[in-house]
């Protein structure tokens, strides 16, 4: 598949930490599932999460929205340590957008409904919400289909309807858990091209993406980490890790390109 990401950023002239895992470890019983984990996302970057099945990036997402707590080691959002602030207090205070692997979106309501619902909790102002919803209706191409009720909805549709909950609240950190999964070639290209505009639109959020397909994670993230066993074994731009030993010998293997 050919690169959907026209540039990438390099380097960040005044790097700005919105993201930071420090020294992040996590036990499930007598099971480590991440040994100290540091990572930083800057403000406007494009992360990418790599690794096999069991690996912990769903956990990742699931310490960064404070749904599980670390064993040992802090979080923090724009320099403020919240590992100890609750799922409501961290998403509300750091506009936490999430789009889950799996469902996200009530069954039995359409998508309108479905985008009215999050968006009466989140947009007090009736003009500027209905406004906001016609936008992202728009936006992602979904006038056809917003009486249509969620369940009934195509894959691709379903998951456009997902990104665009999680965009009514103009989060400033947007996680995007296995967005490709269970989506054929030319649906992962739409979202993929979702993604970079979402960029390109707005420079100052930042998207974590994690999912098993390394090129199509490659094709739009800026810089990627590699976890093997619980530990973060290589990071950088693709170009970097195609040139990593340790990530060919742990995760892409010897005959693995990215063109």
């Amino acid at each position: 598949m050919a690169i959907i990401k026209k540039f990438r950023i390099k380097s960040f002239k005044k790097q700005k930490p919105i993201v930071s895992l420090k020294k992040i470890s996590l036990t499930y019983g007598k099971r480590q599932i991440l040994d100290n984990i540091n990572f930083e996302v800057n403000e406007g970057q494009i992360l990418g999460l790599l690794g096999p099945n069991g690996v912990g990036k769903s956990t990742i997402f699931n310490l960064i929205t404070g749904l599980v707590k670390p064993s040992y080691g802090s979080i923090f959002f724009t320099g403020i340590d919240a590992t100890n602030y609750p799922i409501y207090e961290r998403t509300r205070k750091f506009n936490i957008g999430f789009c889950p692997q799996y469902g996200g979106y009530f069954s039995d309501l359409t998508l309108f409904e479905n985008l009215k619902c999050i968006a009466e909790i989140l947009i007090k102002d009736n003009k500027i919400r209905d406004e906001k919803i016609n936008k992202l209706i728009s936006k992602f191409e979904l006038d056809s289909v917003k009486d249509v009720k969620a369940r009934l909805l195509s894959g691709g549709q379903k998951k456009k309807c997902v990104i665009a909950l999680a965009l009514l609240g103009d989060p400033k950190i947007l996680l995007l858990d296995e967005p490709y999964s269970a989506l054929d070639i030319l649906t992962i290209k739409m979202v993929q091209e979702i993604i970079v505009n979402l960029q390109t639109e707005n420079p100052k959020i930042s998207i974590i993406i994690c999912d098993h397909a390394a090129r199509d994670i490659l094709a739009v993230a800026d810089t990627s980490i590699i976890l093997s066993n619980g530990k973060v074994i290589a990071q950088g731009t693709p170009t970097q890790l195609m040139n990593d030993v340790k990530a060919r010998s742990h995760y892409f293997g010897d005959s693995f390109k990215f063109s």
